[in-house]
């Protein structure tokens, strides 16, 4: 996580990068982020944090009220945020999200693909196929599809940062809580104290999405508090 005072070392390291009104780096100044589902929750904690260090960022969500209110709020932290509603699953959606991110701030440098849905609760083989279908549209195709639209137009711009959001789940099933002696059994399960929170998140996103991890593809970033994964 960035500091307000960051030792010369770092600064150095940083590239002189500007500051912000709050003494963090701007290191994504000039780059415009697209966020899938940024109006909640880790979507909006990643459209903030991108936003603090100079991105112009674009959101969706389904609802065009959640959106309306997510790019209010995000404005009136001084951030330069903008948004339309779009469902991902959809491919006329994904590419009228995409031409609009692009006619508002001119280019797409930094994907972040947060949207996913969970229609199931309970075992995987009791899921009927109506559910599956609709996982993989959501959670799988539309995300790669997503790659293939914005690629082509980080290609203009000399590269990109493409990060693909998904759960701990994918390791190690947990246990679903509706009360808390259920979520304090969820978290020994998992094997920490705590639940992340979505600025926890974003910081993870930050990097990725910033100059210090140009040399950094491919790769999966387990941001879970020491939880124990296992594939």
């Amino acid at each position: 996580m960035w500091r307000p005072s960051l030792p010369v070392s770092l600064r150095a390291a940083l590239g002189a990068a500007p500051l912000s009104s709050a003494g963090t780096p701007r290191a994504l100044e000039g780059k415009v982020a697209l966020v899938t589902a940024g109006t909640d929750g880790i979507g909006v904690g990643v459209a903030e944090a991108l936003g603090v260090a100079g991105a112009r960022v674009f959101i969706s969500s389904r609802r065009a009220q959640n959106v309306q209110r997510a790019v209010e709020q995000l404005r009136g932290r001084g951030l330069q945020v903008s948004g339309v509603p779009c469902h991902v699953g959809r491919a006329e959606e994904r590419e009228r999200m995409v031409q609009a991110a692009l006619d508002t701030f001119g280019a797409i440098d930094i994907l972040v693909s947060n949207a996913a849905v969970n229609p199931h609760f309970g075992p995987a083989l009791e899921a009927d196929e109506s559910t599956w279908d609709k996982v993989f549209q959501v959670n799988v195709t539309a995300a790669a599809m997503l790659v293939r639209l914005v690629v082509p137009h980080m290609e203009k711009r000399g590269g990109g940062a493409i990060i693909l959001m998904s759960s701990i789940a994918g390791y190690q099933p947990m246990t679903l809580w509706q009360d808390e002696a259920v979520r304090e059994r969820a978290l020994k399960e998992l094997g920490v104290e705590r639940l992340g929170t979505p600025q926890e998140v974003a910081q993870a996103v930050l990097f990725l999405a910033s100059p210090q991890a140009a040399y950094v593809a491919g790769q999966t970033l387990l941001v879970a508090g020491g939880a124990r994964p296992r594939l």
